[in-house]
């Protein structure tokens, strides 16, 4: 104790030696998040520029974060969860590891033209109800056209300069869902609308891609090579495949393809079949005719009558109970109405809810170091690693976050 300063001295341990190669500023991967996006916040959170932080990982510039989404080396991945604390496989299952949709994959253009495919879609509502705002793995397909959270279109350039999304080149500590091109916020980017009929056919293409890989169908590379071949059937794009269509464009061919689906109802050569088709589509499609049929019955028994909207937002699991209602009335046979209210019970309670769940991010507190923002030296760097990069830079010796104190 000194008796002029008032204050102990004591030696403590050295800054590397409590923290080891762990970085100071940890980020939780968020759902359905894609390895780019968590790159660029992982390397924001530690106050290093996404641009630079290609330099960390030991890779070259250009599009180095993109490039991982497609190929993430498993040195790398074990490499990063050394210094972050996620586990390996958490930050492999972000890439974009499903090859039987990679045809749909968005191509990677680093300066796309505005008639062209981007590599990466938005949706600007969703980066604005984020805590963190994020990108996700879902918009890197080009067969989707829609946010299924806010039924709004996604976008695949800046509104303000019609730049596309270049977060990997950012050379300051900039949030990700700032243009680099011209600093635009992009959370405040008009609402895109699509039709819904275009949005009920999105869904029915994901169901079916879904469907097809769970159940490891060969067929799915016929489906998805269909699905690259829609312009031509829609009339769009001069002969290019759904990838190369910017996103505005896939749009207008999804709003196309459902539009003749609705006039298939009305179309056909027997007069009988046709009238028909048209007392369907004239109730809303057939959960509409279904509804009004269920309406009827109920009148006819002096039930209550339902106040139902019009599709497409009735709810599935409410028109099979009032039709299993209805059926039971008439029934004569005890076992018969008892086996079908069950079975159509049992339906409605295996059915998932559809109310969209927003997930908050982490707590913004672990997104960012406390004190100063560290220089891209300040952290373990990687030694360069044999794979297929650009051009890379001089090699650099490694250098440990508090190697400055290992001499004190």
């Amino acid at each position: 104790m000194s008796g002029e300063t008032g204050f102990a001295i004591a030696i403590r341990e050295r800054y590397a030696d409590v923290v080891g190669d762990r970085w100071p500023a940890a980020v939780d991967p968020q759902p359905d998040e894609l390895l780019s996006s968590w790159l660029h916040r992982l390397a924001m959170a530690n106050g290093i520029a996404p641009r630079a932080f290609a330099g960390v990982l030991g890779l070259g510039g250009g599009m180095w974060s993109p490039r991982l989404d497609l190929r993430l080396p498993h040195d790398l991945a074990a490499w990063l969860g050394a210094r972050t604390g996620v586990a390996p496989e958490v930050i492999s299952a972000m890439a974009m590891t499903d090859g039987a949709l990679a045809p749909l994959w968005l191509p990677l253009r680093e300066t796309a033209r505005q008639n062209r495919s981007s590599w990466m879609q938005y949706c600007a509502l969703c980066l604005a109800d984020d805590r963190a705002p994020y990108f996700r793995r879902s918009w890197r397909l080009a067969s989707r056209i829609s946010c299924f959270a806010h039924g709004c279109g996604l976008r695949d350039r800046c509104p303000a300069c019609r730049g596309g999304m270049a977060p990997f080149a950012q050379i300051g500590v900039i949030p990700q869902y700032v243009c680099v091109h011209c600093g635009f916020d992009l959370r405040g980017g008009a609402k895109r609308s699509v039709t819904a009929a275009a949005r009920r056919l999105e869904r029915s293409i994901d169901d079916i891609c879904k469907a097809e890989i769970a159940k490891s169908s060969s067929t799915i590379h016929e489906w998805v090579a269909r699905l690259l071949r829609a312009p031509d059937v829609a009339g769009v794009g001069s002969g290019r495949p759904l990838a190369n269509l910017p996103a505005s464009m896939r749009i207008r061919c999804f709003e196309l393809l459902a539009q003749r689906a609705e006039n298939g109802l009305i179309a056909a050569g027997d007069a009988a079949v046709g009238r028909h088709r048209r007392v369907t589509l004239a109730a809303g499609g057939r959960d509409g005719l279904i509804a009004r049929f269920v309406d009827f019955i109920d009148e006819r028994k002096g039930a209550r009558r339902f106040a139902r909207a019009r599709p497409p937002g009735l709810d599935l699991a409410t028109l099979l109970a009032a039709y299993a209602r209805a059926v039971g009335d008439g029934s004569r046979s005890k076992h018969r109405r008892g086996g079908l209210h069950n079975s159509l019970a049992a339906r409605s309670e295996a059915s998932p809810p559809t109310s969209s769940v927003r997930v908050s991010a982490a707590s913004a507190s672990r997104d960012r170091p406390h004190g100063r923002g560290l220089a891209s030296s300040a952290l373990t760097r990687r030694p360069t690693p044999d794979i297929v990069r650009g051009p890379s830079p001089r090699a650099s010796p490694v250098r440990r976050l508090g190697s400055e104190q290992r001499g004190a």
